[in-house]
């Protein structure tokens, strides 16, 4: 990303609905599919500013990944140096199946080899051990957004679906979420192209009304526990597991 998006991550994502409901549901997530224990080591993959990692801290044993500069001086500010890792040139610099529970929030889109982002999360992942990813979906929402956190894609149920080898991975969980302000989403992004001059600016980087903000939150949180099939959204969210 480019560095003044970590300091607009870091100023709104503890209240903002979309940054708060995505961490809870991930949460809610890695609870149905039986984790965490207090033992699990979980390592959080593109950790970002540290913040869900931080979170689950009072769960499991948690480790930070990720190789840019500012993020890694958030993590270790907020972590601690011993529980912050940087990503090597060889990938990441654990042991085979040395971690219980893998995250990845909003990272596979930034990677252009994202196949072998997942090979290298799946490596260090032991048996039987979670992996929860999200990702922003629906090319037809691309936007300034997208570029402006330097994502090289977003995706749909069966792109993302693909990246998971039947061999390797059972998936638990997959589905669109944040479905519910999909028309909106995809109406204002259709307004931003034709008229880019009079694009607002992101609502990504401001926190609605109080009201509104918990309702979009609840909102987000309850539709993406639902196991019914959406047919689009503007994120997805999928649990596998380690064969």
């Amino acid at each position: 990303m480019n560095p003044d998006e970590y300091a607009n991550l870091e100023r709104v994502e503890a209240d903002h609905w979309y940054y708060a409901g995505k961490r809870e549901l991930v949460r809610r997530w890695l609870r149905r599919a039986g984790r965490p224990a207090p033992d699990d080591v979980l390592l959080d993959c593109g950790a970002g500013t540290g913040r869900f990692a931080e979170e689950m801290s009072a769960h499991c044993r948690v480790l930070a990944l990720d190789d840019h500069a500012e993020s890694l001086e958030l993590l270790r500010r907020r972590l601690g140096a011993d529980r912050v890792i940087s990503l090597g040139e060889s990938g990441i610099p654990l042991p085979d199946e040395s971690v219980d529970l893998v995250t990845a929030l909003d990272v596979l889109e930034h990677i252009p080899d994202d196949a072998g982002a997942l090979a290298g999360m799946g490596r260090v992942l032991k048996p039987g051990g979670v992996l929860v990813a999200t990702v922003p979906a629906g090319m037809e929402l691309w936007s300034d957004w997208d570029t402006a956190l330097h994502h090289c894609r977003r995706y749909s149920r069966d792109s993302l679906r693909e990246l998971f080898g039947p061999g390797e991975w059972t998936i638990f969980h997959l589905n669109y979420t944040n479905v519910a302000v999909w028309p909106a989403v995809w109406s204002i992004r259709r307004w931003q192209k034709r008229f880019p001059r009079r694009a607002s600016a992101r609502a990504e980087d401001r926190l609605p009304p109080p009201w509104l903000n918990l309702a979009l939150r609840r909102l987000f949180v309850v539709t993406g526990l639902w196991r019914l099939p959406f047919p689009r959204g503007v994120s997805l969210l999928v649990v596998a597991i380690r064969r």
